[in-house]
């Protein structure tokens, strides 16, 4: 594994975030440019990025909120985004395909619930597919249920990790 970088996001970062995001995700579930931007400007604190050799190569951005409703397209936009609420709310965890199969993303995931636990949250919350959920409890977040989001017109699992 090479060395690896984590720092907030900045604007600058966006359009290699995206790129990152539209090859990495399939179909519609990918972020719009536009959104990104939303969230590093809305809150940089919960968007890690990660790096090698200088070069952008994954992400996790997220939002918190105080009632976490997986299913809301519009908190995907940040709506209904409080900084301080406890609990958060992972949107994208995504390394480009060149780098994956390396472990970067289990390194990615453990220094953000790091910086969470750092920043006094409760609870990390996640939707995933089917195929991500015993990587996931592997990293320590538990089965809540099948979601009633049909994002991207995937089928979605919630999870949670307790801080």
């Amino acid at each position: 594994m090479s060395a690896l970088t984590f720092r907030q996001a900045v604007p600058a970062d966006a359009e290699r975030c995206f790129e990152i995001e539209s090859i990495a995700y399939e179909g519609e579930e990918a972020a719009t440019l536009a959104k990104i931007h939303t969230r590093i400007s809305n809150y940089p604190q919960g968007f890690l990025v990660m790096q090698t050799e200088g070069k952008t190569i994954g992400f996790i951005n997220s939002g918190c909120a105080h009632a976490v409703v997986m299913s809301d397209e519009a908190f995907k936009e940040l709506v209904g985004h409080d900084p301080v609420a406890p609990n958060v709310v992972i949107m994208s965890v995504v390394i480009d395909p060149a780098y994956q199969g390396h472990g970067y993303a289990t390194a990615m995931m453990q220094t953000f619930v790091k910086q969470m636990r750092q920043a006094g949250k409760q609870t990390i919350h996640l939707m995933c597919k089917e195929r991500h959920v015993a990587l996931y409890a592997k990293q320590g977040y538990r089965y809540v249920k099948p979601s009633a989001s049909d994002h991207g017109s995937m089928a979605w699992h919630e999870m949670v990790m307790d801080l």
